[in-house]
Formats: C-alpha cells, structure tokens, sequence
C-alpha cells in the first residue's frame, strides 16, 4: 500500500547503506529524457508512455518491455548505443537536492553504489553532479538480472559483509523498489516517483534526513516530519 503521511520522525538503524543513483543521488532525468524520447520515437511508439517504464531499469529490459516480441540480442546491441550516448550527454545532470551532504555523511560508513548504469556511465555522471564515488559499486556489468532482480543489492550486501536484513536501500524507481524489497531489505523511498511503491519510508529529497553512527556501530537514519512510514 502507498506510504501513509507522519507527523512524527521516522528513525531507522542499519548497518550499511545500498544507494541507487539516478532519481536517488543524482538527478539524471534531463538527459534521460532526452534519450528515451528520441528512441521511442524512432520506434514508433509514445515517449509518455516509454518514460513510464523506463526509470531504475536496464535499457535492454527497458526495450523489452516496451518491444516485447523484439529479439533480445537486438535489445542489448540498441542499449550498447544507447549508454554509449548517455554517457557522452551529461548536459543538466545535477545532484538531489541534499546528496552532497548526504554523501559527506556517510563517508567512512559502510555503504556501496547499486545502479542499472555501467560502469562508464555511472562515473561520467557521479562526476557530472560532483559527488564521490562509493567504493563498493555493482554495476550493470556486475549483475546477470537487473532491477526489479535483487541480485544487485545482494551483491552489494555481500560485498560489504552484511545480511541483507541489515541493509536499507534508498531508491526512487518502481523497479529499484521492488528489487530492495526483493531482497528482503528495507526502503527508502527517494523522490515523487518512489511514494506510490510501498517503500519502508519516504523522503522528497535527501535534505529531509539525517545519518549518523551509533554508539553499537549501527547507522542511525532520522527522517524529518515530512517523511511516510509504510
């Protein structure tokens, strides 16, 4: 069911940090939309509609939501041209409101970058929106299913040496979401696409937060008022 409005803080504890990056620290949605609008219509299809589905996924699951009776191997050549483009385009990527300080909080906590981007994209617009980049990162090309598979925040779970039940996600997609919940994490939700998925929590951006180290090593997460709690 969707987020439901508090009047209270929220506080939640963990142990580590999994951040999706489009729509949750950076703001790609310019050059996204760009990109998509010019391919759906390129395929005869309505961008509205394209825009619907294309946040938090990978381009090739993208197109084959969009073309389902197209050939998978045409799907990944497309999307190759694709990243290929949206990497070069970083023209008005920008950071969510309060990543920067968000970012500078969590540095030294555990926390790793799971995002559908390459690893190419992934820096050309971290850089772009002049946030640092994690450490531990899973990439497109660290996963064999992409969102809403929660094989990548898994691995990124792994990769950090904590249970999943000890990780929250912060994502802004229906597909991130559902690959958070999947995974038997709690969520996050990040911005006006998240709060119609049932995330854990809901934040408008990240200024209405703030994280902190507990005295037991845990990840303290307060939400201001203006955040849900499902």
């Amino acid at each position: 069911m969707p987020a439901s409005t508090t009047t209270a803080p929220v506080v939640l504890t963990a142990k580590a940090l999994l951040l999706d990056m489009d729509g949750t620290i950076v703001n790609s949605d310019a050059v996204v939309e760009r990109c998509w609008r010019d391919w759906a219509v390129s395929h005869g299809l309505d961008p509205q509609e394209a825009l619907k589905v294309v946040h938090g996924r990978q381009g090739y699951a993208t197109m084959a939501v969009l073309l389902p009776d197209r050939p998978m191997e045409v799907n990944h050549a497309e999307n190759a041209v694709m990243l290929a483009r949206e990497t070069a385009d970083t023209d008005g990527v920008v950071p969510v409101a309060g990543a920067p300080e968000f970012m500078a909080a969590i540095d030294g906590l555990p926390h790793a970058l799971v995002t559908s981007a390459d690893a190419a994209l992934a820096t050309a617009r971290m850089t772009a929106a002049a946030l640092p980049m994690p450490e531990v990162r899973v990439t497109a090309e660290s996963v064999e299913a992409g969102k809403p598979d929660p094989e990548g925040f898994l691995k990124g779970a792994a990769a950090l040496g904590v249970d999943p039940a000890d990780c929250i996600v912060f994502e802004d997609s229906a597909a991130g979401i559902a690959a958070g919940r999947a995974a038997g994490m709690r969520v996050i939700g990040v911005g006006p696409r998240a709060a119609a998925h049932a995330p854990t929590a809901h934040v408008a951006d990240l200024t209405a937060l703030a994280v902190t180290p507990a005295a037991d090593g845990s990840i303290r997460i307060t939400l201001r008022p203006a955040a849900a709690a499902a």
